[in-house]
Parts: C-alpha cells; structure tokens; sequence
C-alpha cells in the first residue's frame, strides 16, 4: 500500500513538472498569459510556467512571412502581389499578431488604389507600397522587407 502511495505521489510530481516546462523554439517568441493578462514574453530556450495558471498565448515567429494578394484592376489587367515581412519588436507586435496579415493585405491593397498603374513602373510602385505599409506598421513591431508585384 506504501509502495503504491509513494509512486502515485511520484507520477503527479513528474507530471506537474512536466507540465510546468515550455521550450521555446529558436527563432520564436510566446507570449505568456496568466490569467487572461499578458505576463512576459518567453525568448528561445526552456522556462517553467505555473501549470493551470500560465498559458501560450501567440507563438511568433521572429523569421520572415510571406502574403500573397490579388487585386483586379480597371484595365482588365489583374494585379499580383508578394510581401515579404517580420516581426521586429515582438513587444509591441504581440497585440496585433493575430491581424498581421489583414493590416498588411488592406494596406497594400490601398497602395495600389492610391497610385495610377503603368506595368514599366512596377519596381518604383513595389518600393513606393514597401514604404506606405512601413509607415503604419513601424509602430506595431513590424516591417515589410519586401514586394514583388507582376501583372497578368
């Protein structure tokens, strides 16, 4: 009875220890949350939390991103677009993480409704639209590193 009694107390405790421990990939960042408040950010490498208080709330990826967009124009032609972006500053970028990819997308598309298309200056449209969604993304933690348009 003993015997039995001393390896339950042993699973629960190798389980709540394992429970507890959280690797953090290299090249990623998670957002910790204890009790739905935002607590830390763990870096890469191994960190305890407080099991059944502490959850991962983002897992961000720190290495580049790619968007894909599509965007008819009035020419009959369709406009296709690639943007390439990171995550900086993961601080400031875990509150809009989960709308990345929505504020870039609207943003690029906007770009294009702001400037008139010629298919010779689509390199200068590319670096035009890369400092627009600078611009508004610095603020969040992100960058775009780069935008590759073609038109079909």
């Amino acid at each position: 009875m003993n015997l039995t009694l001393a390896i339950a107390i042993i699973a629960v405790a190798v389980g709540v220890i394992a429970a507890a421990m959280r690797r953090v990939p290299i090249g990623q960042v998670h957002s910790l949350y204890r009790r739905g408040q935002p607590l830390r950010l763990l870096e890469p490498g191994t960190h305890w939390v407080v099991p059944g208080l502490d959850r991962i709330g983002h897992r961000i990826d720190l290495g580049g991103q790619v968007l894909r967009f599509e965007q008819p124009q009035a020419d009959s032609h369709e406009l296709r677009g690639t943007v390439y972006w990171q995550v900086l500053e993961p601080e400031r970028a875990e509150a809009t993480i989960d709308e990345a990819p929505q504020l870039i997308r609207c943003g690029a598309l906007a770009a294009l409704g702001e400037s008139p298309l010629a298919i010779a200056d689509r390199r200068d449209l590319g670096s035009r639209m890369k400092q627009a969604l600078n611009g508004a993304l610095r603020e969040r933690g992100l960058m775009i590193t780069r935008v590759e348009l073609e038109i079909a």
